[in-house]
């Protein structure tokens, strides 16, 4: 079974593990060369942030590309093109997700909510977001139920709108729960470093 499999890759994964900020840490090196880290909150147990690591078909370090979490900020600890400044005025899409559910917020989308139409489009396995005034248009995936092969589920979602933002939500399958909660079980296994001013190695 697929759920299974995802399972069993981030159990035979190497992990090293870090408290700090109140955030437990997680750093998995999986034998294809590719990495994941994760931030829990240390007391919730609730994913934070989840990014990915690739290297390039010469062995360098890609950019670690967010999944879950607030995207790092343009021109955040550099200076370069990235000085070309984002209009702070432009949607902004992050996904945060809950204990239950998925969750996606764009922010700076000031429309009335029945202006928007969100669906699921199961030939191309994502979910689509678009505004009946053709001024927003987004797809994107769920990679969860791609790695643990479940399918979408049009009645597991949801959407709100307030304060400029729109609220996706997509109610967690129970394998993904059940698969969650082992892991935070096999977690509890890895031995974790305490630090206050140090930092992990995925940084």
């Amino acid at each position: 079974m697929a759920v299974t499999g995802w399972l069993e890759n981030l159990r035979t994964a190497e992990k090293t593990a870090l408290l700090q900020d109140g955030r437990r840490k997680v750093h998995y090196l999986f034998p294809d060369g590719k990495e994941m880290a994760e931030e829990y909150d240390e007391k919730t147990g609730e994913l934070l942030v989840r990014k990915w690591r690739v290297k390039s078909a010469l062995g360098a370090l890609g950019q670690w590309q967010m999944e879950v979490g607030e995207p790092a900020l343009p021109g955040a600890g550099s200076l370069g093109p990235e000085f070309i400044k984002e209009n702070n005025a432009n949607p902004i899409f992050m996904r945060k997700d809950t204990k239950m559910s998925f969750q996606w917020r764009i922010r700076n989308l000031p429309y009335p909510k029945d202006v928007y139409s969100v669906c699921v489009d199961q030939t191309e396995r994502c979910i689509i977001v678009r505004t009946t005034n053709k001024k927003y248009y987004k797809k994107f995936s769920i990679p969860d139920l791609d790695r643990y092969q479940l399918p979408l589920d049009e009645s597991s979602l949801s959407f709100a709108h307030a304060n400029c933002t729109l609220i996706i939500s997509y109610r967690k399958p129970k394998e993904v729960l059940e698969a969650e909660s082992e892991l935070q079980k096999e977690l509890k296994k890895v031995k974790t470093a305490h630090s206050s001013d140090g930092d992990c190695k995925t940084q």
